[in-house]
Formats: structure tokens, C-alpha cells, sequence
């Protein structure tokens, strides 16, 4: 089954240094359809304007995921993790136990285009922590690459949580294809482009919930950037 939430469907904010757009219910938009897909809890589509960000602020008990769209992002927390995070890194920040952090754009003139991503964790309370992977050259040149799970591999990050993110950069008329295991259930978020899945066409901004599902078949109609999110 695919269910599909359009781009134009999500909530929105903007203030002077920021657009955003709420996939999942967050701060003052709360939809009751949409407040989290199993762990999946928040994907947030951000635009923060040069020199401006999050002056420091507190989290605990998520996995707290940054995924670069455009530019950089600067990140600092109370762990002593921090670093510039770009296009083909992944970060993640668990914040557990309690942590505070900072992030804010490394350019002072050119837009950063992100997406910050929140997993419940399987587990509450533990040691918060930071780490940033560069992903493999050329891994998700049209195919789906695994960037984060429970399980890490080289280029990957942790995630304290039976989930896995998974990304692919297709070209155009080219197909990605994913498995998904027994009882599993997956999200696809189109980061850029234009794609189908099923009888479906999503375009950036789009997103697809996915269940009862065995395999899913991403076939893109121009240039295009997904995430997926296959969760338990």
C-alpha cells in the first residue's frame, strides 16, 4: 500500500532567518494523521538564511539525524562533538540522557537547505553522543546505499533504534530498488527531482508512506535524490 503526503500538504513556518516545512506534526503544527510513521517522529525540510541558526538549546531521547540538502551547517554540543557538516556527510546526535547543542550556517551569505530528522529511540537515558561519516563515493550513484542503522558499517551512522536510512542519487530514466524484510513498513522522502513509485509521482518535497510491501521500485523521471526509511 502506498500512501502519499504531498510537499504542499505539510506544515509551514517562516520567520526572518527560517522556512521550514513539517513533514510530521512539530512545534505549534500538530496534525493527528501525520505525528509520526512507527519510530519516525519528525522530518523537517529547513532553509536557514546565511550567518543565522539555533543558538543553543536542549534535547534528550532521540536519535537526531542532519542530512545536508545545499550548503553547510555548523554543529557544537555539550558532549565537545561538533564539525561542518555538507552535502555527502550524514550526522547523527544521540541525545539520550540530555544534551545541549548549536547549529548555525557556515556561509554568512548563501542558504543552507537541510533536513533534520528525528528517530525515537529503542531506549531511553543512555550516554548522549555525536558522530559525522562521509558516505562512500559513488555508493548511491543509482542505487540505494544504507547511510544509518542499528548495525553501522564503515561510512555509516548509529542509530539506537531497529532503523535503517538508506539513500539513492538516480539520474534520469534510471530505477533504484529496495527489499523490504518481513513485517517491515518504509518511508520515502524525495529530496530533490521527480520520481514514481507504483502509479504514484512524487516530486521534491513528496513523500510516500509504504506497507505491505516486499520490494519497492523507485524509477526516477529526471535527476533525482530520495531517502528511505525502513523501519520495523
Amino acid at each position: 500500500m502506498i500512501t502519499v503526503r504531498r510537499s504542499g500538504d505539510r506544515g509551514y513556518n517562516k520567520i526572518d532567518w527560517l522556512e521550514s516545512r513539517h513533514t510530521f506534526s512539530f512545534g505549534e503544527y500538530y496534525d493527528p494523521a501525520f505525528e509520526s510513521f512507527g519510530p519516525l517522529r519528525v522530518i523537517n525540510e529547513d532553509w536557514i538564511k546565511g550567518g543565522a541558526g539555533f543558538p543553543p538549546h536542549p534535547h534528550r531521547d532521540m536519535e537526531i539525524v542532519t542530512y545536508i540538502i545545499d550548503g553547510a551547517i555548523s554543529h557544537k554540543d555539550s558532549t565537545g562533538g561538533g564539525g561542518t557538516i555538507r552535502p555527502g556527510e550524514i550526522q547523527r546526535m544521540s541525545a539520550g540522557s540530555g544534551i545541549v547543542h548549536a547549529e548555525f550556517n557556515a556561509s554568512p551569505t548563501e542558504v543552507c537547505h537541510l533536513l533534520q530528522i528525528w528517530i525515537m529511540p529503542s531506549r531511553n537515558g543512555i550516554a548522549p553522543g555525536y558522530e559525522q561519516k562521509k558516505i562512500a563515493p559513488g555508493s548511491m550513484e543509482n542505487h540505494f546505499a544504507r547511510i544509518a542503522g542499528p548495525d553501522p558499517q564503515a561510512n555509516e551512522v548509529r542509530l539506537v533504534q531497529d532503523a535503517e536510512i538508506w539513500v539513492a542519487k538516480l539520474d534520469e530514466s534510471n530505477e533504484a530498488v529496495h527489499n523490504l524484510r518481513p513485517g517491515r513498513k518504509a518511508w520515502l522522502q524525495v529530496v530533490k527531482g521527480d520520481v514514481s513509485v507504483g502509479e504514484e509521482k512524487l516530486k521534491a518535497g513528496d513523500a510516500a508512506a509504504l506497507t505491505d510491501m516486499t520490494q519497492i521500485q523507485v524509477r526516477s523521471r529526471a535527476p533525482s535524490e530520495v531517502l528511505l526509511f525502513d523501519l520495523a
